[in-house]
């Protein structure tokens, strides 16, 4: 295959998009308020990329990711990132992140300290917001200091992270998100 290649696929929260090259997925995009925004957003700084049917590596990503999205537990290790682009330091805080598993969460700190820089919080919380692979990097699952949300780059911003750690089970502040009532706005 050449070039990047996309599909949106339907999940409990939306229409969820993925695009993939040679070198594996190069974006994940969680939904916008339209099936339209969320391939535009996607597909941004990729416009050469065409729909097409996914693999069968990538129709395991979306079957995953479709499934942790109503709640069942799933591991993403399988999924391949291309993420040569991307600068040293993000990709460290990404495979760190993604060893976060379902349900659990660590703060932007901590993240930095595994990363060998402690110091360097803030730096976390810019590679989380700038992250082109939310939920395979579960970057809502990394939560600002003593529990609580810090921000999301996603539509739906706080509203959206707090449903996905409902949806995940996960404890924020040592209580446990309620569903209810978190509804982004797609």
């Amino acid at each position: 295959m050449q070039g990047t290649a996309y599909t949106l696929f339907q999940t409990a929260l939306g229409t969820c998009g993925i695009a993939w090259g040679d070198d594996g997925i190069v974006a994940l995009q969680l939904p916008e308020e339209t099936a339209g925004a969320t391939a535009a957003r996607l597909l941004r700084g990729e416009r050469a990329a065409r729909a097409q049917l996914p693999a069968p590596s990538i129709q395991r990503t979306i079957d995953d990711i479709t499934a942790l999205l109503t709640g069942e537990p799933r591991d993403l290790q399988h999924a391949t990132l291309a993420m040569t682009r991307l600068p040293a330091f993000h990709q460290r805080v990404y495979a760190i992140v993604r060893q976060i598993p379902p349900g659990h969460t660590r703060s932007y700190g901590e993240v930095a300290a595994l990363c060998g820089r402690r110091h360097a919080a803030r730096a976390v919380g810019q590679a989380m917001a700038r992250n082109p692979f939310p939920i395979i990097v579960p970057c809502h699952r990394v939560l600002a200091a003593h529990g609580r949300s810090g921000g999301f780059s996603a539509h739906g911003g706080v509203t959206t992270k707090l449903r996905l750690l409902a949806i995940e089970r996960a404890a924020l502040g040592g209580k446990v998100p309620a569903a209810a009532g978190l509804r982004p706005p797609f």
